[in-house]
C-alpha cells in the first residue's frame, strides 16, 4: 500500500459521506450539502469560489511552483423519488471522495507544479449543472484552461474496488421526447364518433421501438424506451387526449440528432393516419461523453502504480447512460472511471444497480477512490514520478 492510499484511508471520508446521505437534496440549489462541502474543505488553505446560478463549489490547491491545471469533478445532487429524494447514484460518496482528494493534496503541495481544479456540481440529474459551472467561467478559474479532466462514479452492482473505464465513447448523448395526441372523446359505446387517441398511443409505442432494429446501423447503437404513457380517465369514455414520453439515447451527438427527426416524424405520422394532431416536443438533454484514450492509458498506470494489477478492468463497451461530465470532456480531454462500491453482503450480480431505491453502496471504498483522484493530478502534474 502506497503513502497515498495509507492517508487516504486515515481520513474518515465514511463521516462526510453519511452526513451527506442523511440529508439529500436535488436539483441545482443543495444549500445544506454545499455548506457540508465548504465546512470540510475548510483548514486546507484552499482558494474557493461558490457558484450564482446554482449551489456550486470550486476549490483551487495550488502547487508550490506554477504550471498547468488539472479538473477534479464529483457530482453532488440525490435523486428524487415518490416519497421523498434520496443518494441512490452514489453521489455522496463521489463528494466525499474529492474532499479527501483535496485534502491529500493539500498536504502535498511541494510535489507538484501548478493547479488542481475541484469541481463540486449540483445537478447532474437532469439540470445540467455541468453547463451552467462552464458558463459562470469554471475553466477559466485559475487562469490556466485544465489541460485534463478526471471524474469517478460508484457502481452498486460492480465489485467493490474495481476500477474501470472506456477509450472513446463512453457514455451516451440523451434527448426526451414528448407526445401529445389530439383528438375528440366521447362514451364508449360509440366509438365511430370520436378520434380516440388510445389505438394511436398505443401503435405509436410500437412504430418507435421498431426504429432502432430498422432505421439505425447495429454497430452504432441507439436506444429509444418509452417510459410514460397516459390517457383516459374511465372505461367508458374515450379521452380526448393522450401523452407518452420517451428518453432517446446514441453514442455520437449526430446519430442522436438523427434518431430524435426520426422520431418525431414517426409521431406526427401516426397522428395522421389517425386523423389526429400531434403536439411533438423534443429536448436535448447531455452530449455524449467521450473517454481520450491518453488519459485512459494514465487511469490504468496510476490504479495499478497505487493498488497492484488486477484491480483495473478495462470497458468492453459503452454504456447507453448519459452524465453531464460529457460537456467537460468536450472541453478538455479526461477521463469517467467507474469504481465499484458493490457492499460485500450482496451479490453484484444482483443487486439493485444506481438509480434503484434500494441501491446500496459499500463505504469502504471511499479511500481509494479519493487516492485515485489525487494520484491522477500528481501524476499530471508532477510527470517526473509517482506520489
Amino acid at each position: 500500500m502506497t503513502t497515498l492510499t495509507a492517508h487516504a484511508r486515515s481520513l474518515g471520508l465514511h463521516r462526510l459521506r453519511r452526513a451527506l446521505h442523511e440529508h439529500p437534496e436535488t436539483g441545482l440549489h443543495l444549500p445544506r450539502t454545499q455548506r457540508a462541502v465548504l465546512a470540510a474543505l475548510g483548514g486546507l488553505g484552499l482558494e474557493l469560489h461558490t457558484g450564482t446560478a446554482l449551489t456550486s463549489v470550486v476549490g483551487v490547491v495550488s502547487g508550490t511552483r506554477p504550471g498547468p491545471t488539472v479538473l477534479l469533478r464529483a457530482d453532488l445532487d440525490a435523486l428524487d423519488f415518490p416519497d421523498g429524494p434520496r443518494h441512490a447514484c452514489g453521489h455522496d460518496q463521489h463528494a466525499a471522495m474529492l474532499v479527501g482528494a483535496a485534502q491529500l493534496l493539500a498536504a502535498r503541495r511541494d510535489r507538484f507544479a501548478g493547479d488542481v481544479l475541484l469541481m463540486f456540481q449540483p445537478g447532474e440529474e437532469g439540470h445540467d449543472g455541468a453547463r451552467l459551472m462552464l458558463a459562470e467561467g469554471l475553466l477559466e478559474t485559475t487562469g490556466s484552461r485544465p489541460v485534463a479532466a478526471y471524474a469517478l462514479h460508484c457502481a452498486a452492482d460492480v465489485p467493490a474496488g474495481r476500477f474501470g473505464s472506456t477509450a472513446g465513447p463512453a457514455l451516451a448523448a440523451s434527448g426526451t421526447l414528448a407526445v401529445t395526441l389530439h383528438g375528440a372523446g366521447g362514451h364508449g359505446a360509440w366509438p365511430h364518433r370520436t378520434r380516440d387517441p388510445i389505438p394511436a398511443l398505443a401503435e405509436l409505442v410500437t412504430a418507435l421501438g421498431a426504429l432502432p432494429a430498422r432505421r439505425f446501423d447495429p454497430f452504432d447503437p441507439v436506444v429509444l424506451t418509452v417510459g410514460t404513457v397516459h390517457a383516459g380517465t374511465r372505461p367508458a369514455i374515450v379521452p380526448d387526449r393522450g401523452r407518452l414520453e420517451a428518453t432517446l439515447r446514441a453514442l455520437s451527438d449526430a446519430t442522436l440528432d438523427r434518431l430524435a427527426a426520426a422520431a418525431q416524424h414517426t409521431a406526427r405520422a401516426v397522428a395522421g393516419a389517425h386523423g389526429l394532431e400531434a403536439r411533438v416536443d423534443y429536448t436535448p438533454g447531455y452530449p455524449a461523453t467521450v473517454n481520450d484514450p491518453a488519459e485512459c492509458a494514465r487511469v490504468r498506470a496510476a490504479v495499478d502504480g497505487l493498488f497492484g494489477p488486477g484491480r483495473f478492468v478495462p470497458g468492453t463497451h459503452p454504456a447507453l447512460v448519459s452524465d453531464d461530465i460529457g460537456r467537460i470532456l468536450a472541453e478538455v480531454p479526461g477521463v469517467m472511471t467507474s469504481l465499484g462500491a458493490c457492499p460485500p453482503d450482496r451479490d453484484p450480480a444482483t443487486a439493485p444497480g444506481n438509480h434503484a431505491p434500494d441501491a446500496v453502496f459499500d463505504d469502504a471504498v471511499l479511500p481509494d477512490g479519493a487516492a485515485l483522484l489525487a494520484a491522477l493530478a500528481l501524476r499530471r502534474l508532477a510527470p517526473e514520478g509517482p506520489p
